[in-house]
């Protein structure tokens, strides 16, 4: 065989093994980024549609329970035993229908409308506590409201504090991996 011939050769499998290689490491970069966007993009929708505006919710009824319980002069709202007094309980139902029941209700609409961006593979049990706190309460007061139906004036079941802590602690675990993706996807890009 020709010397020439062979070194022809060998430079013609170097160069493709190179294109084959560099092939392989491109679509694999490119696979690599189209994953990071695509989980980029649920992430920023999880956190746009969603968590976002539940812990703003979640913060804005804490704020007004907490004016709540500063016009009441108390930190509390009810206590065992002792009823809230006539001009305690109209005070509470104004708060109620034009401030804790819409919210409530807000709430209820985004985790009913946006459960595919709900972190994790099921319904979180502070999330089926919300829903259970706001339906007894909802269904007990319009008892009250369209029939007159007596009612202890709040809940069956207590606020979840477990669903706030579960929302604040979402987002910022959400936050936090935007970032890193958002950190990949630069890099890879670069």
């Amino acid at each position: 065989m020709d010397s020439t011939f062979v070194a022809a050769l060998i430079a013609a499998t170097v160069t493709a093994a190179g294109w084959i290689a560099n092939h392989v490491l491109s679509a694999r970069g490119d696979r690599r980024r189209r994953q990071a966007e695509a989980r980029l993009t649920h992430v920023e929708n999880q956190l746009e549609q969603l968590y976002g505006p539940l812990l703003f919710l979640v913060e804005e009824g804490r704020s007004a329970f907490h004016d709540f319980c500063d016009t009441l002069g108390r930190n509390y709202v009810f206590a065992a035993g002792r009823p809230l007094s006539g001009e305690e309980r109209d005070l509470w139902l104004f708060w109620v229908d034009h401030e804790f029941m819409p919210r409530n209700e807000a709430i209820q609409n985004l985790l009913s409308s946006k459960t595919h961006l709900i972190v994790g593979d099921r319904m979180p049990e502070s999330f089926m506590a919300f829903i259970e706190h706001y339906n007894s309460w909802r269904v007990t007061h319009l008892r009250w409201k369209e029939g007159g139906v007596p009612y202890s004036w709040h809940s069956k079941a207590n606020w979840p504090r477990s669903f706030e802590t579960e929302v604040i602690e979402s987002y910022g675990r959400l936050k936090n991996l935007q970032i890193q993706l958002a950190g990949l996807v630069r890099g890879i890009e670069a």
